[in-house]
């Protein structure tokens, strides 16, 4: 095939791209330009000036504080394999797809086609001896060529729309992963705290047992009651009622830490069913500023990203109202062999402007306009509704944590008062200066008490952990550019 035609058709089609292009790069793009909405955040949190907090910036990997090796185990587990996680990570790809695809469409459409037909003509259209050849081949080659110059912009919208979607949906991966994490870290605080709980049941049983023991001998020897006998049995017996609820909660922790790992429900039984001790709280947190928070919590830059999209699609409506403008051409050459394609004679080209504009029906594209600029102002909504929930969440969390704490330090002197109580309790009641009752009354809040701290500071750990999630910390932000694994086949 000659090349001379193509070259004839690029320097014929040159003088008319070249104005085209300049057109399209100067040309304006309609609607309104976004601007991110100013908010007013308050000076400080709410409790900000409590001696455990600081404001230096949130520990966005917050477990690493507790310095609990298995938690961090865990973390790392479900920040690899949580299907949450997977999930959100499977959007961002589609929308980053989404985006370069719209992006494509700034560029010329070029198509190829080829095809090469044999037919056989019937013995009536070429009788014999007529000379005609009943076997014909015919042969087509051909380019096809589409552009859609944006003069007003609508492409450039669009891609602006896909461009705010696709940072809405890798937000949407941080907002997964703050989830996870702090899921994860309750359940294993909870976990914890539950197995110091049945500790401490056990250990109030096996007292229980021995004054069951001794109230048994002292009525053997004459010297006690059957009602005695009877109270111990039955504190004991509620005692030991609370051990099946505590050992299935435990349970219940440990096959959920298997799913937010991405395991199964028995994954972790070998591993996580031997108890070990609450890990210790840090001594102080970094809380950061109010305005530093509505710059980091993944769900409010969701919505600000989702507004940036929706004001994008008012330009993409907006656009509709002017014509839209495209060129298109086509290069073709048939033959009846394929050593003929390309030569004199056998080329054709057609090429030139293309114009589609909704002139009569202008009306339904202003409806369409209203309903983006509708939906702006909702997405707006959202995005305001978002940092007042943000800004709540965080002087809540933050006032509950203050007041674990100081639950966790009147129940600490309580517990201590109630197992020396007990002790003397049971001291005076051997050497007969106190009755049997006393001694039940004691042991009894001896249990509630120590009861009432671990779940204390169980529940101090969970308000910190709730501090941490309002405040976004919990995820671990992508580098540019970074490839993501695609799952499936």
């Amino acid at each position: 095939m000659s090349p001379a035609p193509l070259r004839a058709t690029s320097r014929t089609l040159r003088p008319l791209l070249a104005p085209l292009a300049l057109a399209v790069l100067s040309a304006c793009a309609v609607g309104p330009d976004y601007r991110p909405p100013a908010v007013q955040a308050p000076d400080a949190f709410l409790g900000a000036d409590h001696a455990r907090f600081t404001t230096a910036e949130v520990q966005r990997e917050f477990w690493r504080a507790f310095g609990d090796a298995t938690l961090e185990e865990l973390i790392e587990q479900a920040l690899a394999a949580n299907h949450d996680i997977r999930i959100a990570t499977a959007r961002l790809l589609e929308a980053r797809a989404l985006r370069g695809e719209t992006q494509l469409d700034l560029a010329p459409t070029v198509t190829a086609s080829g095809d090469r037909t044999e037919s056989r003509a019937s013995l009536r259209q070429a009788p014999p001896g007529s000379g005609i050849d009943r076997d014909q081949d015919y042969y087509q080659a051909g380019f096809d060529a589409f552009w859609e110059l944006d003069f007003f912009g609508r492409t450039r919208r669009a891609v602006e729309a896909r461009a705010a979607q696709a940072d809405a949906a890798l937000n949407g991966v941080y907002d997964a992963q703050v989830s996870v994490t702090a899921e994860v870290a309750r359940n294993y605080f909870e976990l914890r705290g539950d197995q110091q709980r049945l500790e401490v049941a056990r250990r109030n049983a096996e007292n229980q047992r021995e004054t069951l023991r001794i109230t048994t001998a002292r009525l053997q020897a004459g010297r006690g009651t059957e009602l005695d006998t009877a109270r111990a049995q039955a504190q004991l017996s509620a005692t030991l009622g609370t051990i099946p609820e505590l050992e299935a909660s435990i349970m219940r922790a440990i096959l959920r830490l298997g799913v937010l790992t991405g395991q199964g429900p028995q994954s972790l039984l070998a591993s996580l069913s031997q108890p070990a001790p609450l890990p210790e709280l840090p001594a102080t947190h970094g809380i950061g500023t109010p305005e530093a928070l509505l710059r980091r919590r993944p769900d409010i830059r969701i919505a600000e990203r989702e507004l940036a999209a929706a004001t994008a699609r008012i330009g993409l409506a907006v656009a509709d109202l002017f014509p839209r403008v495209s060129f298109v051409g086509r290069w073709a050459a048939d033959a009846s062999s394929s050593g003929d394609l390309g030569s004199s004679g056998s080329e054709s080209y057609a090429f030139g402007p293309s114009i589609q504009w909704a002139a009569f029906d202008l009306g339904r594209v202003r409806q369409r306009i209203l309903q983006s600029e509708a939906a702006a102002q909702g997405a707006l909504a959202r995005y305001e509704r978002s940092v007042l929930r943000a800004l709540e969440e965080t002087d809540a969390s933050l006032t509950d944590y203050i007041k674990a704490l100081a639950r966790r330090e009147h129940l600490e002197r309580s517990a201590a008062a109630s197992v020396a109580a007990a002790r003397l309790a049971r001291v005076r009641f051997e050497n007969g200066a106190e009755d049997f009752l006393a001694v039940l009354d004691a042991e009894r809040s001896v249990l509630e008490a120590e009861d009432r701290l671990a779940l204390s500071r169980t529940r101090t750990a969970t308000a910190l952990l709730a501090a941490y999630k309002a405040l976004g910390g919990g995820f671990r932000p992508l580098p540019p550019g970074t490839p993501l694994a695609r799952t499936g086949n």
